[in-house]
C-alpha cells in the first residue's frame, strides 16, 4: 500500500511540527518505545545459550551485524508480548518489521546500526516503490548501539529515534554495485525525534 506523504507541500523547516504530530498519534508512546528497546538489549546479555550456558558479553562477542539482527528479532517480540492482540512481528514479505494488527498505518520499520548516529537501508530502499514487496514509507524506529571492543565487553544502546520516513527520503549509492542507501542530515533533523541518547 502506498501512503501519501504527511510532509507533502510542507517546507523542511516545518517538518518537526509534522513529526511531533505523527508521534503523538502513534499508539506506542515514546517512553514505552525506549523501555522496549532497552529491555530487548538487556535480554541479549542476560540470556544463556547452549548446554554450557554461554553468555553474550562474557563468552561470546558477536559482530555488530549479529547484535543488530538480535535486536531486530527481539524488539517486535517484546512489543507483541506486551500487546499480543494488537501487535505482532513480520510474517509475510509485505509486512513491516512490527505490525499493528488493528491499523497497519501504525506499523513500524526497524533500523539498527553500530554507527554513531546514522542508519542505513539496503539498495531496495532507494528503488521505486512498485519494485518493493512492502512500502518503505511510514513509521521508523532507529536504534544505534555500541560495538564490542577490547576495552568494553558491555556495549550499550547509544541512541533511539522515532519518526516517519518516506520512500523518497532514501538515497541509493551511485555505483551500480552499491548495496546501501542513506539519509541526509535534514531528514534526521526534521523527520526523527530523539527519544533516548546515552549520556
Amino acid at each position: 500500500m502506498t501512503l501519501q506523504s504527511p510532509y507533502q507541500d510542507v517546507a523542511p523547516d516545518q517538518w518537526v511540527t509534522v513529526t511531533d504530530k505523527l508521534i503523538s498519534l502513534h499508539p506506542l508512546k515514546p517512553k514505552e518505545i525506549v523501555d522496549v528497546v532497552l529491555e530487548a538489549w538487556s535480554s541479549i546479555f542476560t540470556s544463556a545459550i547452549g548446554a554450557h550456558g554461554f553468555k553474550i558479553g562474557k563468552d561470546i562477542f558477536p559482530k555488530p551485524q549479529i547484535m543488530g539482527a538480535l535486536l531486530h528479532e527481539l524488539i517486535p517480540l517484546e512489543i507483541a508480548a506486551r500487546y499480543p492482540k494488537k501487535w505482532r512481528g513480520e510474517k509475510a514479505a509485505e509486512d513491516k518489521d512490527v505490525v499493528c494488527v488493528m491499523d497497519e498505518n501504525f506499523s513500524i520499520e526497524l533500523k539498527t546500526s553500530s554507527h554513531r548516529n546514522q542508519i542505513f537501508g539496503n539498495r531496495s530502499y532507494a528503488q521505486d516503490a512498485h519494485k518493493n514487496k512492502k512500502s518503505k514509507s511510514g513509521y521508523y524506529l532507529a536504534v544505534n548501539f555500541e560495538k564490542f571492543t577490547p576495552e568494553s565487553c558491555a556495549p550499550q544502546i547509544s541512541l533511539i529515534r522515532f519518526g516517519w520516513l518516506d520512500h523518497a527520503d532514501w538515497i541509493g549509492q551511485r555505483a551500480a554495485t552499491g548495496q546501501q542507501s542513506r539519509l541526509t542530515t535534514d531528514i534526521y533533523a526534521g523527520k526523527f525525534r530523539t527519544l533516548y541518547a546515552k549520556s
